[in-house]
């Protein structure tokens, strides 16, 4: 009876023990269950969506700003300029003075030119400058860019196209000249991009260039902007 009661009191135990060793059990599989993967199974972090929004939209904010910082970067390089010399001298300057100085400039020599003696100046000026060795030159490039007519003859003549290994160049007739062979050949300026007053001056034979239906200002402006300018006749 004693070692029955042994046994009874054995089996009680082990029956009492069972609930513990259960819950004992779930504790460590949730704690599994838990616990962060291993580096062998873990898989690439994927980007939330809103990394991506702030992504965008800095990036939209930057391309916006881009030509305001631009315009605001010019201007303020431009005060500098205008007002570097003498604007730690004064005692009353405020910013955008050197700007609005010249402005007023502007506004008075316009006055002054629409006037008689202004007229007849601003015409001796130009005759002084056309005149002058190499700054002549760019003086008159500069002019039919800018599509100022003239009743005196014109700097270049037309535009043509003058054949080069890679297709044709945009040239100018500047004269004529007498070849190699003793016949009239043209004078043809073919100049740099998007620096025009740096070139080549070709002696071209009539036959081998295109002349073109195009506006000398409209050809030089192409050029200056690298062809996003269009070539209109």
């Amino acid at each position: 009876m004693a070692m029955a009661a042994a046994a009874a009191n054995g089996t009680a135990r082990v029956n009492g023990d069972q609930p513990e060793r259960s819950a004992a059990a779930r504790v460590y599989a949730a704690m599994r269950m838990s616990s962060p993967a291993s580096p062998a199974s873990a898989s690439a972090p994927v980007p939330s969506s809103k990394a991506q929004h702030v992504t965008r939209c800095l990036v939209a904010g930057i391309v916006a700003l881009l030509p305001l910082g631009g315009v605001v970067f010019a201007i303020v390089s431009l005060e500098g300029v205008l007002t570097g010399p003498w604007r730690d001298k004064v005692g009353w300057y405020f910013p955008g003075l050197g700007l609005l100085l010249a402005l007023v400039v502007v506004y008075l020599i316009g006055l002054f030119v629409t006037t008689f003696v202004g007229r007849w100046l601003w015409r001796w000026a130009d005759r002084l400058l056309e005149r002058t060795p190499l700054l002549g030159t760019l003086y008159q490039s500069l002019k039919e860019v800018l599509g100022y007519d003239s009743t005196r003859e014109r700097f270049f003549r037309g535009v043509v196209a003058v054949p080069s290994d890679q297709g044709h160049e945009i040239g100018f007739v500047t004269g004529e000249a007498a070849g190699p062979d003793g016949k009239p050949n043209l004078l043809v300026f073919v100049p740099s991009v998007p620096n025009p007053t740096n070139g080549r001056l070709l002696l071209v034979e009539r036959a081998r260039v295109v002349e073109l239906d195009v506006r000398t200002p409209d050809a030089l402006r192409a050029l200056v902007s690298m062809g996003k300018t269009p070539l209109r006749p």
